[in-house]
């Protein structure tokens, strides 16, 4: 499946298939990296972890907001897409836009690819609303990763 075939409508959500641990080690890595692109498995393991950081705070939010958090672990792509930007700033600081490049990931497509590669492995799935599409233009990397705006950041802790 090439995830820009995929005809399903926007509002993507995507949920872990099982527990947070360590990625099952009877993947077929060459052809997960061979279907994503040119992303190393470091990249993959930044986008489970990221999935991970994003549900938590999503669920955190909602329930500071008064809000029940639901069972699901279902988030949107651009709600991914979010979320690891800001787990690329916790993580690695001012460094990260030079190790999101490292990794050849250098818009929000790049994400989508990664995950939709993951779905394809039975690590990740998605519902029949998930859509490729969800992950494109969630915003510009150069905006996003601007000296200024990391360093504004950084500021706040």
């Amino acid at each position: 499946m090439d995830p820009e075939d995929d005809q399903l409508q926007t509002n993507q959500s995507i949920h872990l298939d099982g527990s947070h641990d360590s990625l099952s080690h009877d993947i077929n890595w060459p052809v997960v990296l061979q279907n994503a692109g040119p992303y190393p498995r470091e990249a993959f393991d930044f986008v489970r972890e990221g999935l991970g950081f994003t549900v938590e705070r999503i669920m955190v939010h909602a329930h500071a907001g008064g809000l029940h958090p639901t069972q699901s672990r279902h988030i949107t792509g651009q709600q991914l897409s979010l979320g690891l930007r800001d787990f690329a700033f916790d993580r690695y600081g001012m460094l990260a836009p030079a190790v999101l490049r490292h990794w050849n990931i250098l818009r929000t497509e790049d994400f989508g690819r990664i995950v939709y590669a993951l779905i394809e492995a039975g690590v990740m799935s998605k519902s029949d609303e998930d859509s490729f599409d969800d992950f494109a233009g969630v915003y510009d990397f150069d905006e996003a990763f601007a000296p200024e705006v990391l360093s504004r950041r950084l500021c706040r802790g």
